[in-house]
């Protein structure tokens, strides 16, 4: 039987093992990330102490790790996997996003997930665009990790408006009371999945859920941090 090469999703290379999605050069020219708090995951002087905003007003996680900032040519693959029917990018974006978590595990040995939970859709725009992106980046990761993925322990109760069209405090008041969760979570290790992270309302909103429910640790995981 006649096998296709899989090929870059960047450069359209042939690549060696098709599970990488993307090949070694287009990594390693992929944007740098600047020195960022470990926990907010925005710029700071020292990346293995919470900034000064943490320390006064701590997010209700513990850590936020993010594969690449929001720029070229990442975002353009997020972006063709949100909204150009192209959920096969999914491994390629999660293999990224699982590099960053060993190194921050080794670096900071953060503790090994026991549940990952995806960022839900409202079903209307599920339906519309035919899948969740963010669930889609969690399924692999969560077999790479060996632990448990839960797709429906969180749900949107209502449909809201496009978060991008909102201002940072627009964006709060838009998912207040917009979450649930149908999972006793208590005392476990969780990370919470999202393709994209820009102001944290959304993860921020579903991290008090969780808070409440008392697990042990939060952990944030995205493709890209707006920085």
């Amino acid at each position: 039987m006649l096998t296709i090469a899989s090929r870059c999703w960047l450069c359209q290379c042939p690549l060696h093992l098709a599970v990488q999605g993307i090949c070694s050069l287009c990594m390693k020219n992929l944007p740098a990330i600047p020195p960022c708090c470990p926990r907010c995951g925005l710029p700071c002087a020292a990346t293995h102490l919470e900034c000064g905003r943490c320390l006064q007003k701590p997010p209700p996680w513990d850590a936020m790790i993010f594969a690449c900032p929001y720029e070229m040519p990442v975002s353009g693959l997020v972006l063709r996997l949100k909204f150009s029917k192209q959920p096969e990018l999914d491994t390629a974006l999660a293999r990224l996003l699982l590099l960053r978590w060993q190194a921050r595990w080794r670096e900071r040995s953060l503790p090994r997930p026991d549940v990952i939970l995806s960022v839900p859709l409202h079903q209307k725009r599920y339906f519309s665009r035919g899948y969740n992106q963010s669930e889609l980046l969690a399924r692999p990761l969560a077999r790479w990790l060996h632990c448990d993925f839960l797709p429906y322990a969180l749900r949107r109760n209502r449909r809201t408006p496009p978060q991008q069209s909102l201002t940072e405090r627009e964006r709060k008041w838009n998912l207040r009371k917009a979450f649930t969760c149908h999972e006793n979570l208590h005392n476990k290790h969780v990370m919470l999945v999202d393709d994209v992270v820009t102001t944290g309302s959304t993860v921020r909103e579903i991290s008090k859920i969780l808070r409440k429910q008392g697990v042990a640790s939060l952990q944030i995981g995205c493709i890209c941090r707006t920085l």
